[in-house]
């Protein structure tokens, strides 16, 4: 197992190798934010352990910028502040778990370890499907740079569509992971909620993205890479 440390302290990035590799793992160690960044693209990493103050960019852009260039390896951040913002700034950039400084080794070790189990899938800080963008951390939606006002369930349905992009998701898939179990399944609320999606990040637009396919469900295109909706798949509601 391969892990890139990005830690500005000397003396805290020479205790981290020493620690990793006494556990077995192979350790790089870059001491500023564009050599890490460097690293982390250039190379394929099992666990990222980042500080979040390295000199510029800081970690929290070192995290932001690799997930854009899809390198999908599991981040650590690091942090001598314990602020509950500087936490969720670091998770919201795309880091997988927040260790705040001074921590015992036992505890790196085993977060090390979970990262390791959890492997480098895909999971951007933001969505994005052609021109429509969805930033979870800051539930901002943006079609072409423009900005789109949608509720709170909106938002939610939106992105479950966008986390699949191209694939049909059922009604009831729909139903299990955007209401919640007190929902009878009894009225049209995916239909509703699709059809305002529609009209509100589709027709201003003049896109058919959210696409309807027939008695399978709803899915989310590039409708300007496509050029064409699929067989049994339209950009009307049902």
């Amino acid at each position: 197992m391969r892990i890139l440390v990005v830690e500005d302290d000397a003396a805290m990035a020479r205790l981290l190798r020493r620690a990793l590799a006494s556990e077995g793992y192979a350790v790089d160690v870059a001491a500023t934010g564009p050599d890490g960044l460097w690293a982390g693209t250039e190379n394929d990493y099992d666990v990222v352990v980042l500080d979040a103050m390295i000199p510029a960019p800081n970690g929290f852009e070192v995290a932001r910028q690799l997930r854009e260039r899809g390198r999908w390896a599991p981040v650590l951040m690091l942090t001598a502040r314990a602020d509950v913002a500087d936490r969720v700034r670091g998770l919201d950039s795309g880091a997988d778990d927040y260790l705040t400084k001074p921590f015992a080794l036992d505890e790196l070790f085993a977060r090390v370890r979970a990262l390791v189990r959890r492997g480098a899938v895909p999971r951007p800080a933001v969505m994005r499907v052609g021109d429509l963008e969805l930033d979870p951390g800051s539930r901002r939606v943006e079609r072409d740079g423009v900005a789109v006002e949608l509720t709170s369930k909106e938002f939610a349905l939106l992105a479950e569509l966008m986390r699949h992009p191209g694939q049909v998701l059922s009604r009831t898939h729909l139903i299990d992971h955007v209401w919640d179990s007190a929902y009878d399944g009894a009225s049209n609320v995916v239909e509703v909620h699709v059809r305002r999606l529609r009209e509100k990040v589709d027709r201003p637009f003049g896109r058919e993205s959210i696409r309807t396919s027939r008695g399978a469900g709803y899915l989310v295109v590039d409708d300007a890479a496509d050029g064409s909706t699929t067989d049994g798949t339209d950009g009307g509601a049902r």
